[in-house]
């Protein structure tokens, strides 16, 4: 990660921190304008968007359609101060195609980067969270972005967190997980499944 300013890497996590403080998003929690119906627009599991089938080849329109979506329990909208419109998303609005861990050792902060270069640094306020699949017991790691917003960890980034991982007994279960600002993680079991 580099200082957008300078051009250096940014190797300090306090500095990170507060350069993502201070960007801002649209405040769509604040608008509650009216439904206006459901527009034929879907993000793909691969983090794809589409419209109307045809996939949205412009980065810059991915990343600002990506900065006025909204979850509202189980539905995702695209939200301005004057309409509300309904999405489709296969699994999460965003992928994680980025993780670097700063600061290696127990006070480290891992910083995601999604798909439409979003940064986030995991931890209380955005926690990672795996999910396994009951048929085929293939895990869906997962970062939270925003508010309700979550992130599917591409495989190779999760491969990365995994080759980080320390070892730890937790409930009687020797458990995979990883540390990031302080909280711990966990992103698989290691005892045979029974």
């Amino acid at each position: 990660m580099t200082d957008a300013e300078t051009g250096e890497p940014m190797r300090n996590l306090a500095e990170i921190m507060a350069r993502l403080q201070d960007k801002k998003l649209p405040p769509v929690d604040k608008w509650n304008p009216d439904f206006c119906g459901d527009i034929d627009m879907r993000i793909a599991r691969d983090g794809t968007w589409y419209y109307m089938g045809s996939p949205i080849g412009r980065k810059r329109m991915v990343k600002l359609f990506s900065t006025v979506i909204r979850r509202d329990d189980d539905q995702y909208f695209l939200v301005t101060p004057v309409e509300k419109l309904g999405i489709k998303v296969d699994d999460a609005p965003f992928v994680a195609v980025e993780a670097d861990i700063h600061e290696p050792g127990p006070d480290q902060g891992i910083v995601f980067r999604t798909n439409v270069d979003d940064e986030v640094i995991a931890g209380p306020d955005n926690p990672i969270r795996v999910e396994i699949d009951p048929e085929t017991a293939e895990p869906s790691p997962y970062v939270l972005v925003r508010k309700n917003l979550w992130a599917l960890i591409a495989r190779p980034v999760f491969y990365q967190l995994v080759d980080a991982g320390e070892e730890r007994v937790m409930d009687g279960r020797t458990v995979l997980g990883i540390v990031s600002r302080g909280r711990f993680f966990v992103i698989g079991s290691l005892d045979a499944p029974t």
